[in-house]
């Protein structure tokens, strides 16, 4: 090695060194570690495992503390009861859109000419609520049947075995594509729908393999072999999304007009309109599937819960005014008189949601907590959310809370329980899988209603059962934590029939 070489290698360390520990706590501010390793701090730590490396600096630190990550500086916050200081504080001091834009860029290749994230959501809420949300749901029963049922009845009635997140997540991305971005022709025929499962089937697996390396992507850990398969994968969505293919197709949603309409007055080109509409599949679709997953598998899991939900289930289909065979849609009335799987979907988001709620710290500010202390943050670090340590993991709010019990949100009198204490106080956020603030998911309601749709069909129509009984609920993949909700380390089999 040259001196010359040597020397500089010196250089950089020292640097690095000066950068990561010239920095002091002040008085008033969070409590600070640097970790050990200059510049990086401990973002080996938390980028194997975030959320074993924040439980251990909760349990170092208390519910506020200040980390460096990689050269940044990140305060954590897990006080539910002071979350909504954050997510309500105006963006001229916490700011989420510096960030979403920045994993636009990295993750999508996605860059909008004068994108305004406010904007966005202005011009897309309508189109997902009310009357709009009522088509949506509508034309989501109708795709899943399509979906899961024409699958099913081509492979001639028999047994079917496949991984249970791939069956939920391929079925309920393809509905989705299908209600979203439209479907073949009109009217529906069975030549159509089955183009549309062919069609839709090559959308989610061509998707699935990017879905796979979003962790990499995000973190821009890509080995060069993953960075031309990305490249490439990206490449046929960018053309199976085109605004050309989708102009041709019919049944388009309220929501995907409005979208394209926004990308053409900020002057998006077409290809960055491409590149937009693979964005939005996953912002859209990308949870759906791994919640209906871990609903499925926890229902399984558990004899009780599962009765309980088909008790409730076959009350309403002897309610119904005609037989499930004859039914197009599922009505909203419906949807909502299902406290039971309600309860089941709340609790099996409970465990598995870890989203990361994120702020840029734009100006200096003092940060009043519930409990009436004060911590000042500086302008240019990070201000991280995660709810999934706090509440939705935190024994003094729930029993037993690594165990899946159906009935945490069911009162006694069978209505939904919204009252959980931390400190001796109620909660209002007691659990935060749609995140929460300005940045609550826009789609919420057209998720919930989408994975009971789906679980609705898959109880009713089918026989679905592990092929072992005994085997384990698998391990997250850790790499999954921040992205919304978590995926397993890896498939359960499953094997399923449609009922005489």
């Amino acid at each position: 090695m040259s001196w010359a070489l040597l020397l500089g290698l010196l250089a950089a360390l020292l640097l690095l060194l000066l950068l990561s520990r010239r920095r002091t706590r002040r008085p008033g501010e969070p409590p600070l570690d640097l970790g050990s390793i200059p510049w990086l701090g401990h973002a080996l730590e938390f980028g194997k495992d975030a959320a074993s490396f924040l439980a251990r600096m909760k349990k170092k630190h208390g519910d506020i503390f200040t980390v460096l990550v990689g050269g940044r500086y990140v305060t954590v916050l897990l006080d539910p009861h002071s979350y909504d200081t954050v997510v309500w504080e105006s963006r001229s001091k916490l700011d989420f859109h510096a960030y979403a834009v920045f994993l636009m860029e990295r993750i999508f290749d996605v860059q909008l000419p004068h994108y305004s994230p406010s904007d966005e959501k202005a011009k897309m809420k309508p189109t997902l609520l009310h009357r709009d949300l009522q088509a949506l749901t509508d034309a989501m029963y109708s795709n899943l049947r399509t979906v899961l049922l024409g699958d099913t009845s081509e492979a001639a009635g028999g047994w079917l075995e496949m991984g249970l997140l791939d069956f939920s997540y391929s079925c309920l991305l393809r509905a989705g594509y299908l209600t979203l971005y439209g479907v073949e022709a009109l009217p529906r025929t069975h030549e159509s729908q089955a183009q549309d499962r062919a069609h839709s089937a090559d959308v989610f697996h061509t998707f699935r393999q990017l879905d796979l390396l979003l962790p990499k992507l995000a973190r821009g850990s890509l080995s060069v072999g993953d960075k031309d398969h990305a490249c490439r994968v990206k490449g046929r969505l960018w053309k199976l999304l085109s605004p050309a293919r989708l102009a041709t197709r019919a049944q388009r949603s309220s929501w995907l007009e409005s979208y394209l309409q926004l990308l053409e007055e900020t002057g998006a080109s077409e290809d960055m309109q491409a590149r937009a509409m693979v964005l939005q599949l996953w912002a859209t679709q990308g949870n759906m599937g791994p919640a209906a997953f871990w609903l499925l598998l926890f229902l399984l899991k558990n004899p009780e819960a599962l009765a309980a939900v088909r008790g409730e289930l076959e009350q309403l289909l002897s309610r119904a005014e005609q037989p499930i065979s004859q039914m197009t849609t599922l009505p909203q009335k419906v949807l909502d008189s299902m406290p039971v799987l309600d309860s089941v979907l709340s609790e099996s988001l409970r465990l598995t949601a870890a989203p990361f709620i994120t702020r840029e710290v734009v100006v200096d500010l003092a940060l009043p907590m519930a409990d009436g202390r004060e911590f000042s943050l500086r302008r240019g670090d990070r201000l991280l959310l995660f709810p999934f340590l706090s509440p939705q993991k935190d024994p003094e709010i729930y029993t037993d809370p690594e165990v899946f019990k159906y009935n945490r949100f069911l009162s006694s009198d069978g209505s939904e329980k919204k009252d959980f204490y931390k400190d001796g106080k109620r909660l209002k956020n007691y659990s935060m899988p749609w995140g929460a603030g300005h940045n609550q998911c826009l789609g919420k309601a057209y998720a919930i209603n989408s994975i009971k749709q789906f679980v609705f069909l898959v109880l009713v129509h089918f026989d679905l059962e592990l092929i072992n009984p005994n085997v384990e609920i698998p391990e997250f993949d850790l790499s999954r934590y921040g992205f919304g909700l978590m995926q397993p380390e890896h498939d359960v089999p499953v094997r399923y029939r449609i009922r005489p």
